[in-house]
């Protein structure tokens, strides 16, 4: 979770700057645009917490995907951005709260935290997937069939499909 809290407080800061100014303005650039702004904070915020994520809270496991898990990372992540995308919409248009502090608790509090814990799952379950442990024995189709492996009654050298020599491969050689 202290990933998404990093990602989430870049995206604050960027969210803010845009449509509040940030105390840095009094003319913010996207003001009336919120959502807009959203998407390009949130944008930000998810480019971090990939970086973040690969290698810090899931670097124990590998990628299991040609590309590291990207495609998938950013179509959960695009997904998911619209709940606290709807979140901030209906505060804004239904309820009709344009300050600071609502556009906050709306998408970046409550909306946040609910992509946060969607996200967090079905990143864990499709991008940074545990490994699935290997068994030799799935490997070792030439000893199908045997019935003993110390018996090499029924054993056959997997280089010719012959018999095989009593004691090994070269155990007759002299």
């Amino acid at each position: 979770m202290a990933v998404g809290g990093i990602a989430t407080f870049a995206a604050f800061v960027i969210f803010n700057l845009l449509v509040h100014g940030l105390y840095l303005t009094d003319d913010p650039w996207l003001h009336g645009h919120p959502v807009t702004a959203f998407v390009i904070a949130n944008f930000v915020g998810m480019m971090i917490s990939y970086r973040l994520s690969r290698y810090w809270t899931f670097k124990h496991r590998p990628p299991q995907h040609a590309d590291g898990g990207r495609t998938a990372y950013f179509v959960i992540n695009t997904v998911t951005m619209l709940i606290p995308m709807a979140c901030l919409w209906i505060s804004r248009n239904v309820l009709g709260l344009d300050d600071a502090v609502s556009d906050n608790l709306a998408g970046v509090v409550i909306g946040q935290l609910l992509g946060q814990v969607a996200r967090f799952h079905l990143f864990r379950e499709y991008v940074f997937q545990k490994p699935q442990q290997a068994h030799l024995s799935d490997f070792m189709h030439w000893q199908e069939g045997l019935a003993d492996p110390g018996d090499s009654e029924g054993a056959t050298d997997p280089s010719t499909s012959g018999r095989a020599q009593p004691g090994g491969p070269g155990a007759g050689a002299g």
